[in-house]
């Protein structure tokens, strides 16, 4: 099972404070014990919403909205991609994980829809046929 890990956004994290070289070390260390265990998948960390855009759709209408967003802790300031056997190994993780950012702060965690998930949706060649390259690694879609 594939899990999406949602570091969410903090003030500090919108107004592109960095993190201490002491918390700096320990994410490090923790995703190299991700690594180690064959978990880890991606990660990045995303800039502060000021420079992020938002598309709205509304039929064939889009409208484009300029960052920053309101309520940081709302949004997403990075991300992980691990590959658990379930959610209780994520959420094992996930509570050894270091605190991502100073004081109070939040992790999401999400599963990826699986092609035996979107059966009803894809044939059987559908889904039997591998993605090639990155897109076959990464998701169904």
């Amino acid at each position: 099972m594939r899990v999406l890990v949602f570091v969410k956004a903090s003030e500090d994290s919108e107004n592109s404070v960095p993190p201490t070289p002491e918390a700096w070390a320990a994410m490090d260390a923790f995703t190299e014990e991700l690594v180690q265990a064959g978990v880890f998948v991606a990660a990045a960390g995303l800039k502060p919403s000021a420079e992020g855009k938002r598309i709205v759709y509304h039929g064939a209408e889009r409208r484009v909205i300029d960052g920053p967003f309101a309520e940081a802790r709302e949004l997403v300031a990075g991300f992980s991609i691990w590959e658990v056997k379930d959610m209780d190994e994520a959420v094992a993780w996930a509570k050894r994980c270091p605190n991502p950012m100073s004081g109070t702060s939040e992790v999401e965690i999400r599963p990826f829809f699986e092609a035996a998930d979107l059966a009803e949706f894809l044939t059987e060649e559908e889904l039997s046929t591998p993605r090639e390259g990155t897109r076959g690694k990464l998701g169904v879609a």
